[in-house]
């Protein structure tokens, strides 16, 4: 066995928020003693940009003008050059959450345009006949909770088949009427997305109705800016052809690293929309769906 390295963040799961101490260990392991010039711990957050194909010369200038984001970069020694006994080291260490100047620690998300990460790196330097040892680990920065009671925003919604879009033989759809409501459109992201759905009339049989939540991203620059909505999630809310003006309940729950509080900056900007479809037997399994923008206020609010 050749010498390893591990890094051992001290939480569990990995979570902190800005202004708190990121502490845990550096794992050396050898069989033999190991001569080395030096191991250092590096921080780094990045917001990383690309457009999609359907964007991909269109804004040129993106390329040239928008590069990775540094949110936040710092490196400490954790140990001075010198010699490693063989077995098994434990070199603790403790990182300061902290930005400068007007830099925002924005919440850790995973998105198809839009990838916000914070990683730690630990770097071996060896002698020129013994190759560099590098070890990387993800921690996940959130969003300190917002103080103060949310403010629910109900909203109520129909959907027939005037009010669908991207259709383009409205004439030759069955007609249907449904209602419902969403409990609040300002959402925290650590609570469900709830609310009802009712078929008040369908003449078409219905298969499923599903619920799906959908990221909503937009990069770019002054030149120009690409916005691309792709699905974060889908979930079955009703099967069959269910009674009419029965109520049906919608709950979601936000995935976590894979949505974030609705984020805006100079360059990006990251949202989150809901829409419920239905299959109709008669429609030859084709979807039909309205969406709704969830709105965000900040925080820890999606």
């Amino acid at each position: 066995m050749g010498t390893t390295l591990d890094i051992k963040i001290k939480r569990a799961n990995k979570v902190y928020h800005a202004g708190e101490m990121l502490s845990g260990v550096v794992v050396i392991s050898s069989k033999d003693s190991v001569q080395h010039q030096g191991v250092s711990l590096t921080m780094e957050g990045t917001v990383n940009l690309q457009l999609s194909a359907k964007s991909v010369g269109v804004f040129e200038a993106f390329y040239n003008s928008v590069k990775p984001i540094q949110i936040i970069n710092s490196t400490i020694d954790v140990l001075k050059p010198g010699k490693i006994p063989s077995g098994k080291t434990e070199v603790p260490f403790e990182f300061p959450l902290l930005v400068k100047g007007s830099k925002v620690l924005y919440e850790t998300y995973h998105g198809v345009f839009v990838n916000i990460q914070y990683t730690l790196r630990c770097d071996m330097r060896r002698s020129l006949l013994a190759k560099d040892l590098t070890k990387t680990c993800e921690f996940i920065v959130h969003s300190a909770p917002q103080k103060g009671k949310l403010t629910p925003s109900p909203v109520d919604f129909t959907i027939t088949p005037e009010t669908l879009q991207n259709v383009k033989e409205r004439a030759s759809l069955p007609k249907f009427l449904i209602r419902g409501h969403l409990n609040s459109t300002n959402c925290a992201i650590t609570q469900p997305l709830t609310g009802e759905l009712v078929v008040e009339h369908s003449d078409a049989a219905i298969r499923s109705i599903e619920l799906q939540l959908v990221r909503v991203e937009t990069c770019g620059c002054a030149e120009g800016y690409a916005r691309d909505a792709t699905e974060i999630q889908n979930i079955q809310i009703a099967d069959g052809d269910i009674c009419r003006n029965l109520s049906v309940p919608l709950y979601m729950v936000f995935p976590r690293l894979f949505t974030c509080p609705t984020l805006e900056t100079t360059n990006f900007k990251v949202e989150a929309a809901g829409s419920p479809h239905w299959n109709g037997v008669a429609l030859q399994d084709t979807k039909l769906g309205a969406g709704g923008r969830f709105l965000g206020t900040g925080g820890r609010k999606i």
